[in-house]
């Protein structure tokens, strides 16, 4: 599939992606602070519960919006599968920003905070919320003042163009580094279209389904020896998991 801008991402480059199936969107930086769990990860025990569509949300109804344009750009429709809005990656992004994510829980968040490497990752006092909250108010400003619409107004040619000057650093934000902000977007929309729907992006496991990856199952010996053919396997979801 072509695509006006390198930001897009091809369908099949989606594979690449497929170990972001863990539906936690974050990397673990040094100095990692963990939380005291009630129970034991991988027991019987372990909690399942899946996003309630009427429980917390961070995003208010302007950022949704916002973000809801630029879900069905960075992951349009096409004849393989829904793009990003449909498939309910806004969604997944709004309860990560309502959670532990969203506050940087398991991270290191004392200082003193200096530009690192590209393989450190983000080094910054701000917490995923924040510079959610900063760069979508601060790419809203720049829309009205560089075409006088809001950015869901726009056509989809120019919305591209938005994006990539936003992914190359060509944008500059008075208090947020723009090709950050795009970054932390982009690899949050690839986890809300490929985690498990039980986070709330995902819909009807949409993208598995594309893939042909089975999910969430338990045991898999059946079909180890079985190389080159299609197992036929419906994906299941940790909603589908009885105790």
């Amino acid at each position: 599939m072509a695509h006006a801008s390198s930001m897009r991402l091809d369908r099949r480059s989606l594979l690449a992606g497929v170990a972001l199936l863990t539906g936690y969107a974050g990397t673990a930086k040094a100095g990692v602070v963990k939380e005291k769990l009630p129970w034991e990860p991988g027991s019987l025990n372990a909690p399942v519960h899946g996003v309630d569509p009427n429980g917390p949300t961070y995003l208010t109804p302007v950022e949704r919006r916002l973000l809801t344009a630029i879900a069905d750009r960075i992951i349009p429709s096409d004849e393989l599968s829904i793009g990003g809005a449909e498939a309910g990656c806004v969604t997944f992004i709004d309860r990560q920003l309502a959670g532990p994510y969203g506050r940087a829980a398991s991270m290191y968040m004392r200082g003193r905070f200096v530009k690192g490497t590209t393989q450190q990752g983000i080094q910054s006092a701000m917490t995923p919320a924040e510079r959610y909250r900063k760069g979508l108010h601060e790419l809203a400003l720049f829309c009205q003042r560089d075409t006088g619409k809001a950015f869901e107004a726009l056509p989809p040619e120019k919305q591209d163009d938005i994006l990539s000057r936003l992914e190359n650093g060509r944008i500059a934000f008075p208090s947020i580094d723009s090709r950050i902000f795009f970054e932390q977007i982009l690899q949050n929309m690839r986890e809300g279209y490929l985690a498990d729907p039980i986070y709330g992006g995902n819909r009807d496991m949409a993208s598995w389904k594309m893939l042909g990856f089975p999910g969430a199952r338990y045991d898999y010996r059946d079909y180890m020896d079985i190389k080159n053919q299609d197992l036929g396997l419906a994906p299941l979801s940790l909603r589908d998991r009885t105790i």
